[in-house]
């Protein structure tokens, strides 16, 4: 009676318990950057889900038992460890910015055929000129690519690009395209963190501002 008393007593605590949140191989990061005015205008032109505001995205690569985010960043494609990658854009409260998608559960199969093709392009430029098809890379180009590549057609769409605010073209954005020389891509096929935010394939699993 006495054991049978204990093991009652115990089954609620465990039941009470919440697990910790982990990640796992292929959910997308979502990050609402701080890093420069262009963060700031990218968020401005584009649309995320839960009305939140999205500038980055980077994918979750475990290599020997060890997380990193597969990402393309002002340095290139490259593999960031993930704790340099949670910190760099914190709130008031000290928490990541950052929101995980994950695949839904019919898709998951799409996901090693889509890490390694992005392993494959570390070292490749950052794509500055947020053009597709330029043999360099953006952020959400190189999910968008990833993806691509597995599915054997778009798996997250493109969609046309603008960089405008009610209307009107953003200062930064004049300014950005005149200085390296190219015409604003407005309307040009792309991609944004946000609008894969939104996408019916992905499931939001975890908020690390809460």
């Amino acid at each position: 009676m006495i054991l049978i008393a204990v093991i009652i007593a115990y089954i609620p605590q465990n039941l009470n318990k919440t697990l910790p949140f982990e990640l796992k191989n292929g959910d997308l990061l979502f990050q609402d950057l701080d890093s420069s005015p262009l963060c700031d205008a990218i968020e401005q032109v584009t649309s995320s889900i839960d009305n939140l505001n999205f500038s980055h995205i980077g994918i979750v690569t475990i290599v020997n038992d060890k997380k990193f985010v597969l990402e393309a960043y002002t340095d290139g494609v490259n593999l960031t460890a993930l704790d340099v990658f949670l910190n760099r854009s914190l709130n008031d409260k000290k928490k990541s910015k950052v929101i995980v998608g994950r695949l839904k559960e019919k898709y998951s199969y799409l996901i090693a055929d889509a890490l390694d093709y992005g392993l494959s392009l570390i070292g490749m430029q950052y794509d500055n000129e947020f053009l597709i098809n330029n043999n360099k890379y953006y952020c959400s180009e190189l999910i968008y690519e990833m993806f691509l590549h597995s599915n054997d057609s778009a798996f997250f769409p493109l969609s046309p690009m603008t960089y405008k605010h009610n209307g009107k073209t953003l200062q930064i954005w004049t300014e950005y395209f005149k200085k390296i020389n190219i015409s604003i891509p407005e309307n040009k096929p792309g991609i944004n963190p946000g609008g894969i935010s939104l996408s019916k394939k992905i499931d939001i699993v975890h908020n690390y501002m809460k």
